[in-house]
């Protein structure tokens, strides 16, 4: 099954460049870069990857986000990801990357979206993989801070289609960016926003209410809510769901637990995705893999689940 599901055309519309960050490649380029890690190798710093919940994960992923110095680093960073994409016949990419992760310890704008726009056209030329790319604001951080992000990514603005929101859910609800995304959406730019993943259904309704959103970024627990179920069937919004992160993190102990099934047989437009895929145990295939072995997902059902994900895509 996984030779054929590798096979399978598909889009990934959720992935964090940062979360691709494979622990060989990050050890790579902090020594290219001068850079002391907490880890002694590769084996110790795998072994760090036992987190049981969101934070847990954040705190490690940022720790390792400081590798990330230069435009030849963020290029390297997405070309390793993009090979990946040609290996698992992925067609079209809508990766989310977060400057703020960046210009917070002095890395500028223009360093993070050269170097990874150069990788995505690239792809484009010489694997005939096509891209949009998302600019993520951090949630934890403030709307004012998500306002100064925007303004230093729109001399950029031809290099990317849309903003997102994503990092820890809990407290930090899609209501805290409305503004914020109101001005995005006036600039022309599309919204995509995580919602539903730690946090409750009221934050997915928020999410298309007050952020405008055309995507929601994970959704699982809408599940939970039969009147936004009814809703996202109705105006087929796009969810984008990880399987294994979901189970990494917690959201479900087991993945026979997992609803993506259900979903899908009951209309709702789900999608898989990788999310982080260096720190959750693998990339797309992966993930449709995970599906098949623990909820018994059949051939007909991935060739649906791979037909959303390219009828999902937003990037023109």
């Amino acid at each position: 099954m996984y030779d054929w599901l590798n096979a399978l055309p598909k889009a990934e519309l959720h992935m964090h460049l940062e979360g691709s960050l494979e622990p060989e490649l990050m050890f790579q380029l902090a020594q290219r870069n001068r850079i002391q890690l907490p880890w002694d190798n590769v084996e110790t710093l795998r072994s760090a990857y036992a987190f049981n919940n969101l934070q847990e994960f954040l705190d490690i992923y940022y720790q390792g986000a400081n590798v990330l110095q230069t435009e030849q680093d963020f290029y390297d960073l997405t070309w390793a990801y993009l090979k990946k994409c040609e290996e698992q016949n992925v067609l079209h990419v809508e990766p989310f990357f977060d400057p703020q992760t960046h210009t917070e310890r002095g890395i500028t704008m223009e360093v993070a979206i050269t170097g990874i726009s150069e990788a995505l056209a690239d792809a484009r030329d010489m694997l005939g993989i096509s891209s949009g790319l998302i600019l993520s604001f951090l949630r934890h951080l403030s709307e004012e801070d998500a306002f100064a992000t925007l303004q230093q990514a729109m001399p950029f603005r031809d290099l990317f289609f849309a903003v997102g929101l994503d990092s820890s859910e809990m407290g930090h609800p899609p209501s805290k960016f409305t503004q914020v995304f109101a001005k995005a959406r006036a600039e022309g730019l599309l919204a995509v926003a995580h919602a539903g993943e730690e946090g409750p259904p009221e934050y997915v309704w928020q999410a298309l209410d007050l952020l405008k959103v055309s995507r929601i970024d994970h959704g699982v627990r809408a599940w939970e809510d039969p009147r936004l179920v009814a809703r996202l069937i109705e105006e087929q919004i796009p969810l984008t769901v990880c399987p294994l992160s979901n189970t990494k993190l917690r959201v479900y102990q087991d993945m026979s637990e997992h609803p993506i099934l259900e979903m899908l047989e009951q209309g709702v437009m789900v999608t898989v995705n990788s999310d982080d895929p260096a720190y959750f145990g693998g990339y797309l295939t992966e993930n449709f893999q995970a599906l098949h072995t623990g909820l018994g997902m059949t051939q007909q059902q991935a060739q649906r689940l791979a037909d959303n994900s390219l009828k999902a895509r937003l990037a023109p």
